[in-house]
Protein backbone atom coordinates (compact mmCIF):
# COMPACT_ATOMS: atom_id res chain seq x y z
CA UNK A 1 0.00 0.00 0.00
CA UNK A 2 1.40 3.21 -0.74
CA UNK A 3 0.27 7.11 -0.13
CA UNK A 4 -1.72 7.33 -3.21
CA UNK A 5 -3.85 4.92 -1.91
CA UNK A 6 -5.49 6.56 0.40
CA UNK A 7 -7.85 9.68 0.02
CA UNK A 8 -5.67 12.60 -1.41
CA UNK A 9 -5.27 16.09 1.15
CA UNK A 10 -5.40 19.34 1.01
CA UNK A 11 -1.96 20.51 1.96
CA UNK A 12 -0.46 23.76 2.40
CA UNK A 13 1.39 25.60 5.08
CA UNK A 14 -1.62 27.34 6.56
CA UNK A 15 -3.04 23.84 6.83
CA UNK A 16 0.42 22.37 8.20
CA UNK A 17 0.95 25.19 10.83
CA UNK A 18 -2.96 24.45 11.98
CA UNK A 19 -1.86 20.68 12.20
CA UNK A 20 0.41 21.48 15.13
CA UNK A 21 -1.50 23.50 16.61
CA UNK A 22 -5.09 21.40 16.31
CA UNK A 23 -6.73 20.17 19.89
CA UNK A 24 -8.53 17.39 17.95
CA UNK A 25 -7.06 14.01 19.09
CA UNK A 26 -6.35 12.10 16.10
CA UNK A 27 -3.87 15.27 15.71
CA UNK A 28 -2.57 14.37 19.19
CA UNK A 29 -1.88 11.04 18.85
CA UNK A 30 -0.44 11.42 15.30
CA UNK A 31 2.18 14.10 17.18
CA UNK A 32 3.33 10.99 19.10
CA UNK A 33 4.72 9.81 16.22
CA UNK A 34 6.54 12.89 14.77
CA UNK A 35 7.99 13.00 18.17
CA UNK A 36 8.94 9.82 17.63
CA UNK A 37 11.33 10.38 15.13
CA UNK A 38 12.35 13.80 15.80
CA UNK A 39 15.55 12.79 16.16
CA UNK A 40 15.99 10.32 13.90
CA UNK A 41 15.08 9.83 9.86
CA UNK A 42 11.54 8.07 9.30
CA UNK A 43 12.06 4.81 8.72
CA UNK A 44 10.77 3.76 4.82
CA UNK A 45 7.53 3.43 6.38
CA UNK A 46 4.85 3.87 9.25
CA UNK A 47 3.26 0.98 9.96
CA UNK A 48 -0.52 1.55 11.81
CA UNK A 49 -2.00 -1.72 12.71
CA UNK A 50 -5.64 -2.81 14.30
CA UNK A 51 -5.78 -6.25 15.31
CA UNK A 52 -9.19 -8.22 14.74
CA UNK A 53 -10.04 -11.98 16.62
CA UNK A 54 -12.29 -13.66 14.30
CA UNK A 55 -14.05 -15.89 16.89
CA UNK A 56 -17.12 -14.08 16.28
CA UNK A 57 -19.00 -12.27 13.54
CA UNK A 58 -16.94 -8.47 13.36
CA UNK A 59 -18.71 -6.17 15.77
CA UNK A 60 -18.85 -2.36 16.21
CA UNK A 61 -15.61 -2.48 18.27
CA UNK A 62 -13.67 -3.63 15.09
CA UNK A 63 -14.89 -0.75 13.25
CA UNK A 64 -14.19 1.53 16.06
CA UNK A 65 -10.50 0.42 16.07
CA UNK A 66 -9.88 0.90 12.29
CA UNK A 67 -12.21 3.90 11.84
CA UNK A 68 -9.78 6.17 14.77
CA UNK A 69 -6.89 4.34 13.45
CA UNK A 70 -7.72 5.86 9.96
CA UNK A 71 -8.39 9.15 11.34
CA UNK A 72 -4.72 9.45 12.92
CA UNK A 73 -3.15 8.14 9.73
CA UNK A 74 -4.66 11.09 7.89
CA UNK A 75 -3.66 13.81 10.87
CA UNK A 76 -0.36 12.06 10.48
CA UNK A 77 0.12 12.52 6.97
CA UNK A 78 -0.93 16.29 7.15
CA UNK A 79 1.86 16.72 9.89
CA UNK A 80 4.67 15.40 7.67
CA UNK A 81 2.81 16.97 4.86
CA UNK A 82 2.58 13.99 2.85
CA UNK A 83 5.96 12.69 2.43
CA UNK A 84 6.29 10.15 4.68
CA UNK A 85 5.56 6.60 3.58
CA UNK A 86 2.15 5.16 5.42
CA UNK A 87 0.72 1.57 6.05
CA UNK A 88 -2.15 0.90 7.67
CA UNK A 89 -2.37 -3.41 8.41
CA UNK A 90 -5.64 -4.59 10.34
CA UNK A 91 -4.45 -8.23 11.13
CA UNK A 92 -6.65 -10.93 11.67
CA UNK A 93 -5.65 -13.48 14.73
CA UNK A 94 -7.33 -16.19 12.89
CA UNK A 95 -4.67 -18.83 14.21
CA UNK A 96 -5.99 -17.98 17.69
CA UNK A 97 -7.88 -21.51 19.18
CA UNK A 98 -11.57 -21.58 19.14
CA UNK A 99 -12.85 -21.12 22.70
CA UNK A 100 -16.25 -21.68 22.76
CA UNK A 101 -19.15 -21.69 20.77
CA UNK A 102 -21.12 -18.01 20.23
CA UNK A 103 -24.25 -17.58 21.06
CA UNK A 104 -24.81 -15.21 17.85
CA UNK A 105 -24.24 -18.13 15.04
CA UNK A 106 -26.51 -20.97 13.47
CA UNK A 107 -25.90 -24.23 13.38
CA UNK A 108 -23.66 -24.70 16.63
CA UNK A 109 -23.22 -28.45 16.23
CA UNK A 110 -20.88 -27.82 13.36
CA UNK A 111 -18.39 -25.97 15.09
CA UNK A 112 -18.93 -28.37 19.27
CA UNK A 113 -16.33 -30.84 18.37
CA UNK A 114 -13.64 -28.65 16.90
CA UNK A 115 -13.37 -26.16 20.21
CA UNK A 116 -9.91 -26.25 20.68
CA UNK A 117 -8.58 -25.57 17.43
CA UNK A 118 -6.98 -22.59 15.50
CA UNK A 119 -10.33 -20.47 14.11
CA UNK A 120 -8.91 -21.23 10.33
CA UNK A 121 -9.38 -25.36 10.97
CA UNK A 122 -13.14 -24.79 12.18
CA UNK A 123 -15.78 -25.65 10.10
CA UNK A 124 -18.15 -22.58 8.61
CA UNK A 125 -21.54 -23.10 10.08
CA UNK A 126 -23.06 -20.22 8.11
CA UNK A 127 -23.11 -22.94 5.08
CA UNK A 128 -22.21 -19.92 2.32
CA UNK A 129 -18.85 -22.56 0.92
CA UNK A 130 -16.40 -20.51 3.30
CA UNK A 131 -12.96 -22.67 3.89
CA UNK A 132 -13.76 -22.07 7.63
CA UNK A 133 -15.47 -20.11 10.62
CA UNK A 134 -12.27 -17.34 10.36
CA UNK A 135 -12.29 -17.25 6.27
CA UNK A 136 -16.43 -16.52 6.80
CA UNK A 137 -15.61 -13.76 9.46
CA UNK A 138 -12.57 -12.64 7.47
CA UNK A 139 -14.47 -12.02 4.52
CA UNK A 140 -17.40 -10.22 6.84
CA UNK A 141 -14.64 -7.73 7.60
CA UNK A 142 -13.46 -7.05 4.50
CA UNK A 143 -16.42 -6.26 2.82
CA UNK A 144 -17.81 -3.75 5.82
CA UNK A 145 -13.91 -2.40 5.31
CA UNK A 146 -14.58 -2.28 2.15
CA UNK A 147 -17.98 -0.28 2.17
CA UNK A 148 -16.54 2.18 4.35
CA UNK A 149 -13.82 2.95 1.53
CA UNK A 150 -10.85 2.61 4.19
CA UNK A 151 -7.89 2.48 2.76
CA UNK A 152 -5.98 -1.19 4.48
CA UNK A 153 -3.74 -4.01 4.04
CA UNK A 154 -5.98 -6.91 5.17
CA UNK A 155 -3.28 -9.91 6.96
CA UNK A 156 -4.28 -12.92 8.05
CA UNK A 157 -2.27 -14.52 11.44
CA UNK A 158 -2.59 -17.99 9.76
CA UNK A 159 -1.07 -17.24 6.35
CA UNK A 160 1.38 -15.40 8.34
CA UNK A 161 3.24 -18.30 10.49
CA UNK A 162 2.59 -21.04 8.06
CA UNK A 163 4.46 -18.92 4.91
CA UNK A 164 7.02 -18.89 7.48
CA UNK A 165 6.90 -14.46 7.99
CA UNK A 166 7.25 -15.22 11.89
CA UNK A 167 10.12 -17.78 11.41
CA UNK A 168 12.77 -15.75 11.91
CA UNK A 169 11.04 -13.54 15.03
CA UNK A 170 9.54 -17.03 16.10
CA UNK A 171 13.66 -18.35 16.24
CA UNK A 172 14.19 -15.20 17.82
CA UNK A 173 11.45 -15.92 20.75
CA UNK A 174 13.42 -19.43 21.67
CA UNK A 175 16.45 -17.81 21.87
CA UNK A 176 15.15 -14.86 24.66
CA UNK A 177 12.31 -17.78 25.96
CA UNK A 178 13.81 -17.54 29.53
CA UNK A 179 13.55 -13.40 29.55
CA UNK A 180 10.27 -14.12 27.75
CA UNK A 181 8.71 -15.90 30.70
CA UNK A 182 10.78 -13.52 33.19
CA UNK A 183 8.20 -10.75 32.20
CA UNK A 184 4.86 -13.16 31.62
CA UNK A 185 4.88 -15.29 34.96
CA UNK A 186 4.78 -12.85 37.21
CA UNK A 187 1.03 -11.47 35.79
CA UNK A 188 -0.07 -14.77 36.44
CA UNK A 189 -0.98 -17.03 39.08
CA UNK A 190 0.50 -19.54 40.96
CA UNK A 191 -1.54 -22.59 39.25
CA UNK A 192 -1.08 -21.15 35.76
CA UNK A 193 2.85 -20.58 36.26
CA UNK A 194 3.43 -24.05 36.93
CA UNK A 195 2.24 -25.12 33.23
CA UNK A 196 2.61 -21.72 31.18
CA UNK A 197 4.39 -21.46 28.13
CA UNK A 198 4.23 -18.66 25.49
CA UNK A 199 4.92 -20.95 22.85
CA UNK A 200 1.39 -23.25 22.12
CA UNK A 201 1.97 -26.21 20.15
CA UNK A 202 -0.64 -27.72 17.86
CA UNK A 203 -1.10 -31.35 18.29
CA UNK A 204 -0.10 -33.34 15.10
CA UNK A 205 -2.66 -36.01 15.89
CA UNK A 206 -5.88 -33.89 17.30
CA UNK A 207 -5.12 -30.50 15.53
CA UNK A 208 -5.45 -28.80 19.03
CA UNK A 209 -3.82 -26.30 20.08
CA UNK A 210 -2.06 -27.52 23.39
CA UNK A 211 -1.92 -25.36 26.68
CA UNK A 212 1.09 -27.35 28.34
CA UNK A 213 4.20 -26.72 29.58
CA UNK A 214 7.49 -26.95 27.61
CA UNK A 215 10.10 -29.96 28.45
CA UNK A 216 12.49 -28.51 26.35
CA UNK A 217 13.53 -24.87 24.00
CA UNK A 218 16.06 -25.72 22.18
CA UNK A 219 16.88 -22.41 20.39
CA UNK A 220 19.45 -23.53 18.39
CA UNK A 221 17.57 -26.60 16.35
CA UNK A 222 14.53 -23.80 16.61
CA UNK A 223 12.31 -26.90 18.45
CA UNK A 224 10.38 -27.30 21.22
CA UNK A 225 9.52 -30.61 23.11
CA UNK A 226 6.39 -31.10 25.13
CA UNK A 227 4.11 -34.03 26.16
CA UNK A 228 0.65 -34.89 23.50
CA UNK A 229 -2.28 -34.95 24.93
CA UNK A 230 -2.14 -38.85 24.79
CA UNK A 231 0.91 -38.63 27.09
CA UNK A 232 3.53 -39.27 24.32
CA UNK A 233 6.78 -36.52 23.97
CA UNK A 234 6.45 -35.04 20.68
CA UNK A 235 9.34 -32.24 19.69
CA UNK A 236 7.71 -29.92 16.77
CA UNK A 237 9.92 -27.15 15.24
CA UNK A 238 8.67 -23.93 16.02
CA UNK A 239 8.44 -22.35 12.43
CA UNK A 240 5.93 -23.17 9.59
CA UNK A 241 2.90 -23.00 11.50
CA UNK A 242 3.26 -25.70 14.06
CA UNK A 243 3.55 -23.63 16.69
CA UNK A 244 1.52 -20.27 17.62
CA UNK A 245 2.58 -17.89 20.60
CA UNK A 246 0.22 -17.08 23.55
CA UNK A 247 -1.44 -14.09 23.02
CA UNK A 248 0.54 -12.10 25.76
CA UNK A 249 3.63 -12.49 23.77
CA UNK A 250 1.95 -12.69 20.57
CA UNK A 251 1.35 -8.64 20.08
CA UNK A 252 4.50 -7.92 20.97
CA UNK A 253 6.13 -10.61 18.52
CA UNK A 254 4.17 -9.36 15.94
CA UNK A 255 5.24 -5.75 16.43
CA UNK A 256 8.54 -6.85 16.42
CA UNK A 257 8.33 -8.68 13.57
CA UNK A 258 6.06 -6.03 11.77
CA UNK A 259 7.95 -2.87 12.85
CA UNK A 260 4.70 -1.43 14.33
CA UNK A 261 4.44 2.16 14.73
CA UNK A 262 0.97 2.57 16.46
CA UNK A 263 -1.43 0.31 17.61
CA UNK A 264 -4.39 1.43 19.67
CA UNK A 265 -6.82 -0.97 21.92
CA UNK A 266 -9.72 -0.97 24.20
CA UNK A 267 -9.24 -0.37 28.15
CA UNK A 268 -9.40 -4.19 28.60
CA UNK A 269 -5.80 -4.67 27.11
CA UNK A 270 -4.71 -1.59 29.13
CA UNK A 271 -3.24 -3.68 32.02
CA UNK A 272 -0.85 -6.23 29.66
CA UNK A 273 0.24 -2.86 27.40
CA UNK A 274 3.52 -2.62 29.07
CA UNK A 275 3.70 -6.48 29.13
CA UNK A 276 2.74 -6.36 25.28
CA UNK A 277 6.15 -3.58 25.11
CA UNK A 278 8.34 -5.37 27.10
CA UNK A 279 8.08 -8.64 24.82
CA UNK A 280 8.81 -6.58 21.68
CA UNK A 281 12.06 -4.99 22.98
CA UNK A 282 13.00 -7.87 23.85
CA UNK A 283 12.37 -9.41 20.75
CA UNK A 284 14.61 -6.74 19.04
CA UNK A 285 11.50 -4.41 18.16
CA UNK A 286 10.79 -0.52 19.46
CA UNK A 287 7.41 -0.93 20.60
CA UNK A 288 4.79 1.28 19.10
CA UNK A 289 2.96 4.18 20.32
CA UNK A 290 -0.43 3.67 21.62
CA UNK A 291 -3.75 4.65 22.21
CA UNK A 292 -6.27 3.52 24.92
CA UNK A 293 -9.95 3.75 24.22
CA UNK A 294 -13.13 3.13 26.52
CA UNK A 295 -15.22 0.45 25.35
CA UNK A 296 -18.59 0.36 24.69
CA UNK A 297 -21.28 -0.59 26.21
CA UNK A 298 -25.25 -2.27 25.42
CA UNK A 299 -28.47 -0.88 26.23
CA UNK A 300 -27.48 -2.43 29.96
CA UNK A 301 -24.54 -1.29 30.78
CA UNK A 302 -23.25 -4.27 29.58
CA UNK A 303 -19.45 -4.74 27.68
CA UNK A 304 -20.32 -5.44 23.97
CA UNK A 305 -19.27 -8.93 23.12
CA UNK A 306 -18.89 -10.91 19.89
CA UNK A 307 -19.70 -14.38 21.18
CA UNK A 308 -22.80 -12.69 22.87
CA UNK A 309 -23.48 -10.46 19.66
CA UNK A 310 -24.96 -7.70 22.23
CA UNK A 311 -24.90 -3.95 21.39
CA UNK A 312 -25.28 -2.47 18.09
CA UNK A 313 -23.69 -4.49 15.17
CA UNK A 314 -22.58 -2.08 12.04
CA UNK A 315 -25.52 -3.64 9.45
CA UNK A 316 -27.93 -2.83 12.18
CA UNK A 317 -26.33 0.98 12.49
CA UNK A 318 -26.75 0.75 8.63
CA UNK A 319 -30.35 -0.24 8.53
CA UNK A 320 -31.41 3.12 9.68
CA UNK A 321 -28.40 5.64 9.33
CA UNK A 322 -26.20 7.08 7.19
CA UNK A 323 -22.58 5.43 7.93
CA UNK A 324 -20.95 8.83 8.53
CA UNK A 325 -23.02 9.30 11.38
CA UNK A 326 -21.40 6.20 12.84
CA UNK A 327 -18.07 7.46 12.45
CA UNK A 328 -19.06 10.41 14.18
CA UNK A 329 -20.09 8.03 17.03
CA UNK A 330 -16.54 6.90 16.91
CA UNK A 331 -14.65 10.32 17.03
CA UNK A 332 -16.56 11.32 20.08
CA UNK A 333 -14.95 11.08 23.20
CA UNK A 334 -13.27 8.22 22.66
CA UNK A 335 -11.85 7.52 26.21
CA UNK A 336 -15.51 7.82 27.97
CA UNK A 337 -17.55 4.56 28.26
CA UNK A 338 -20.40 5.23 25.94
CA UNK A 339 -23.59 3.34 25.73
CA UNK A 340 -24.11 2.03 21.77
CA UNK A 341 -28.08 1.25 20.92
CA UNK A 342 -30.30 2.15 19.37
CA UNK A 343 -31.40 5.32 20.72
CA UNK A 344 -28.40 6.84 20.04
CA UNK A 345 -28.56 7.18 16.52
CA UNK A 346 -30.93 10.12 15.44
CA UNK A 347 -28.63 12.62 18.00
CA UNK A 348 -25.75 11.41 16.20
CA UNK A 349 -27.56 11.74 12.60
CA UNK A 350 -28.29 14.74 13.27
CA UNK A 351 -25.25 16.10 15.03
CA UNK A 352 -22.75 14.99 11.95
CA UNK A 353 -25.08 17.32 9.83
CA UNK A 354 -24.60 20.57 12.33
CA UNK A 355 -20.81 19.89 11.91
CA UNK A 356 -20.66 19.48 8.12
CA UNK A 357 -22.92 22.55 8.04
CA UNK A 358 -20.07 24.93 9.54
CA UNK A 359 -16.84 22.84 8.71
CA UNK A 360 -16.51 24.84 5.41
CA UNK A 361 -15.68 28.82 5.28
CA UNK A 362 -14.37 28.47 8.88
CA UNK A 363 -10.75 29.39 9.99
CA UNK A 364 -8.00 26.61 9.14
CA UNK A 365 -7.90 25.31 12.79
CA UNK A 366 -11.46 24.98 13.17
CA UNK A 367 -11.92 23.19 10.12
CA UNK A 368 -9.25 20.66 11.71
CA UNK A 369 -10.85 20.20 14.81
CA UNK A 370 -14.03 19.67 13.36
CA UNK A 371 -15.16 16.03 13.10
CA UNK A 372 -16.51 15.82 9.00
CA UNK A 373 -12.99 16.77 8.26
CA UNK A 374 -11.29 13.59 10.20
CA UNK A 375 -14.89 11.87 8.94
CA UNK A 376 -13.62 12.72 5.50
CA UNK A 377 -10.28 12.47 5.48
CA UNK A 378 -9.59 16.39 4.74
CA UNK A 379 -12.12 16.35 2.24
CA UNK A 380 -15.65 16.70 3.83
CA UNK A 381 -18.52 17.35 1.16
CA UNK A 382 -21.07 20.15 0.86
CA UNK A 383 -24.32 18.55 1.25
CA UNK A 384 -27.85 20.39 2.37
CA UNK A 385 -30.07 19.38 5.11
CA UNK A 386 -32.84 21.40 5.09
CA UNK A 387 -34.97 19.02 7.84
CA UNK A 388 -33.82 17.40 10.92
CA UNK A 389 -33.84 13.83 11.51
CA UNK A 390 -35.33 13.96 14.66
CA UNK A 391 -37.98 16.05 12.59
CA UNK A 392 -38.45 13.81 9.76
CA UNK A 393 -39.57 10.88 12.60
CA UNK A 394 -42.45 13.40 13.86
CA UNK A 395 -43.42 13.65 10.21
CA UNK A 396 -43.29 10.26 9.93
CA UNK A 397 -45.17 9.97 13.18
CA UNK A 398 -47.60 12.89 11.80
CA UNK A 399 -48.59 11.83 8.59
CA UNK A 400 -48.62 8.20 9.20
CA UNK A 401 -46.51 7.53 6.29
CA UNK A 402 -45.07 4.25 5.26
CA UNK A 403 -43.76 5.30 1.43
CA UNK A 404 -40.81 7.64 0.96
CA UNK A 405 -43.25 9.40 -1.61
CA UNK A 406 -45.44 10.45 1.28
CA UNK A 407 -43.37 12.57 3.08
CA UNK A 408 -41.43 14.07 -0.05
CA UNK A 409 -44.84 15.50 -0.35
CA UNK A 410 -44.46 17.59 2.92
CA UNK A 411 -41.12 18.18 2.23
CA UNK A 412 -41.89 19.88 -1.35
CA UNK A 413 -43.92 22.01 0.19
CA UNK A 414 -41.81 22.91 2.71
CA UNK A 415 -38.79 23.71 0.37
CA UNK A 416 -39.77 24.02 -3.04
CA UNK A 417 -36.25 23.51 -4.67
CA UNK A 418 -35.12 19.91 -2.79
CA UNK A 419 -36.04 16.52 -4.71
CA UNK A 420 -35.29 13.25 -4.07
CA UNK A 421 -33.16 13.58 -7.48
CA UNK A 422 -31.34 17.14 -6.47
CA UNK A 423 -30.33 15.64 -2.86
CA UNK A 424 -30.54 12.15 -2.55
CA UNK A 425 -28.82 12.37 0.75
CA UNK A 426 -32.42 13.75 2.41
CA UNK A 427 -33.93 10.68 0.64
CA UNK A 428 -31.71 8.63 1.95
CA UNK A 429 -32.57 9.71 5.25
CA UNK A 430 -36.33 9.85 4.30
CA UNK A 431 -35.97 5.89 4.33
CA UNK A 432 -34.12 5.90 7.29
CA UNK A 433 -36.23 7.55 9.40
CA UNK A 434 -39.46 5.38 8.30
CA UNK A 435 -37.63 2.77 8.99
CA UNK A 436 -36.37 3.83 12.27
CA UNK A 437 -39.71 4.86 13.50
CA UNK A 438 -41.85 1.49 12.56
CA UNK A 439 -39.34 -0.33 14.50
CA UNK A 440 -38.11 1.99 17.81
CA UNK A 441 -40.45 4.99 17.86
CA UNK A 442 -43.68 3.53 17.01
CA UNK A 443 -43.88 0.41 19.20
CA UNK A 444 -42.75 2.58 22.21
CA UNK A 445 -45.77 5.50 21.58
CA UNK A 446 -48.07 6.39 24.55
CA UNK A 447 -50.82 8.84 23.84
CA UNK A 448 -52.42 10.71 26.38
CA UNK A 449 -55.82 12.38 26.76
CA UNK A 450 -55.64 15.93 26.98
CA UNK A 451 -56.80 17.35 30.47
CA UNK A 452 -59.70 20.12 30.51
CA UNK A 453 -57.36 23.18 30.64
CA UNK A 454 -54.74 21.42 27.84
CA UNK A 455 -58.19 20.72 25.71
CA UNK A 456 -59.49 24.24 25.86
CA UNK A 457 -55.66 25.02 25.13
CA UNK A 458 -55.36 22.58 22.45
CA UNK A 459 -58.99 23.68 20.53
CA UNK A 460 -57.81 27.19 20.42
CA UNK A 461 -54.94 26.49 19.12
CA UNK A 462 -56.48 24.21 15.97
CA UNK A 463 -58.67 27.26 15.54
CA UNK A 464 -55.70 29.87 15.45
CA UNK A 465 -53.95 27.72 13.04
CA UNK A 466 -56.67 27.14 11.13
CA UNK A 467 -56.42 31.23 9.85
CA UNK A 468 -52.91 31.44 9.28
CA UNK A 469 -51.82 31.28 5.47
CA UNK A 470 -50.73 27.53 4.01
CA UNK A 471 -46.67 29.19 4.19
CA UNK A 472 -46.62 30.35 7.37
CA UNK A 473 -42.98 30.55 8.28
CA UNK A 474 -41.66 28.47 11.49
CA UNK A 475 -41.18 31.19 13.32
CA UNK A 476 -44.51 32.71 12.87
CA UNK A 477 -46.31 30.05 14.00
CA UNK A 478 -44.08 29.47 16.68
CA UNK A 479 -44.72 32.42 18.15
CA UNK A 480 -48.69 31.70 17.53
CA UNK A 481 -47.90 28.13 19.79
CA UNK A 482 -46.24 30.25 22.52
CA UNK A 483 -49.00 32.56 22.87
CA UNK A 484 -51.73 30.05 22.62
CA UNK A 485 -49.55 28.37 26.40
CA UNK A 486 -49.14 31.52 27.81
CA UNK A 487 -52.89 32.57 27.08
CA UNK A 488 -54.44 29.64 28.60
CA UNK A 489 -51.92 29.91 32.04
CA UNK A 490 -49.20 28.16 31.57
CA UNK A 491 -46.80 29.17 33.81
CA UNK A 492 -43.89 27.06 32.76
CA UNK A 493 -44.19 26.86 28.59
CA UNK A 494 -42.36 23.75 28.78
CA UNK A 495 -45.13 22.22 29.94
CA UNK A 496 -47.66 23.40 27.18
CA UNK A 497 -44.81 21.81 24.68
CA UNK A 498 -44.57 18.55 27.01
CA UNK A 499 -48.42 17.91 26.51
CA UNK A 500 -48.22 19.00 22.73
CA UNK A 501 -45.74 15.71 22.62
CA UNK A 502 -47.66 13.43 24.80
CA UNK A 503 -51.13 14.06 23.12
CA UNK A 504 -50.44 14.67 19.86
CA UNK A 505 -46.96 12.45 19.16
CA UNK A 506 -46.99 10.03 21.71
CA UNK A 507 -43.67 10.75 23.38
CA UNK A 508 -42.29 13.13 26.16
CA UNK A 509 -39.70 15.43 23.85
CA UNK A 510 -40.44 16.77 20.50
CA UNK A 511 -39.34 18.93 17.96
CA UNK A 512 -39.74 23.04 17.68
CA UNK A 513 -43.25 22.92 16.97
CA UNK A 514 -43.68 26.12 14.92
CA UNK A 515 -41.27 24.20 12.62
CA UNK A 516 -42.81 20.79 12.75
CA UNK A 517 -46.02 22.75 11.85
CA UNK A 518 -44.00 24.39 8.52
CA UNK A 519 -43.29 21.16 7.12
CA UNK A 520 -46.21 19.37 7.78
CA UNK A 521 -48.98 22.52 6.89
CA UNK A 522 -51.17 24.06 9.25
CA UNK A 523 -53.94 22.92 7.57
CA UNK A 524 -52.94 19.11 8.66
CA UNK A 525 -51.83 19.73 12.01
CA UNK A 526 -55.35 20.94 12.64
CA UNK A 527 -56.33 17.72 11.58
CA UNK A 528 -53.87 16.12 13.88
CA UNK A 529 -55.29 18.20 17.01
CA UNK A 530 -58.91 17.58 16.12
CA UNK A 531 -58.28 14.03 15.65
CA UNK A 532 -56.40 13.33 18.90
CA UNK A 533 -58.77 15.76 20.94
CA UNK A 534 -61.86 13.15 19.92
CA UNK A 535 -59.67 10.27 21.66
Amino acid sequence: MKNKDFPPLEISSEMIEAAHLSRAWPFQEARKLVKRYQYDRYPDEVIFETGYGPSGLPHIGTFCEVTRTSMIVNAFRLLTEDKVAVRLICFSDDMDGMRKVPDNIPNKHVIEKHLGKPLTQVPDPFGMGYKSFAHHNNAQLRSFLDHFGFSYEFASATEYYTSGRFDHILKVAAQKYQEIMDVILPTLGAERQETYSPFLPISPKSGQILYVPMKKVDAESGTITFDDEDGEEVTLPITGGHVKMQWKPDFGMRWAALGIDFEMYGKDHEINGKVYDKICCILGGNAPEHFVFELFLDEKGEKISKSKGNGLSIEEWLTYALPESLSLFMYQKPRTAKRLYFDVIPRQVDDYFQHLSVVHGVETIAKLENPTWHIHAGNPPIISMPISFSMLLNLVSASNASEKKTLWRFISKYDASATPQNNPKLDEMVGYAIRYFEDFVKPHQQFRRPTARERVALEDLAERLSIMPPHSKSQDLQTEVYSVGKDHGFQRLREWFEALYQILLGQNQGPRFGSFVAILGPEKTVKMIKEALRI
